[in-house]
């Protein structure tokens, strides 16, 4: 993952989304620690899959334990 500076960042931000937007993983640091990661965008291949997922998010809500926040955070849901 390629870091850049707050500055910089702030003068490329434009640039940095682009590259975001094409795969790219980039850290912005400040004062010379990770601050944040601009990363790109995850998109769902299809209608189905949606579907799919709010399926089984259906069935486990009907189990006696459900999925707790940090494992849906986890698996990508919330």
């Amino acid at each position: 993952m390629k870091t850049v500076g707050l500055f910089e960042a702030k003068q490329k931000l434009s640039e940095l989304v682009e590259r975001a937007s094409t795969g790219e993983r980039i850290g912005i640091t400040r004062r010379g620690k990770l601050a944040a990661v601009i990363v790109p965008v995850q998109t769902r291949q299809s209608v189905k899959e949606i579907f799919d997922d709010i399926e089984d998010i259906r069935r486990h809500v009907n189990r006696s334990k459900p999925f707790t926040v940090k494992q849906l955070i986890e698996e990508g849901r919330v």
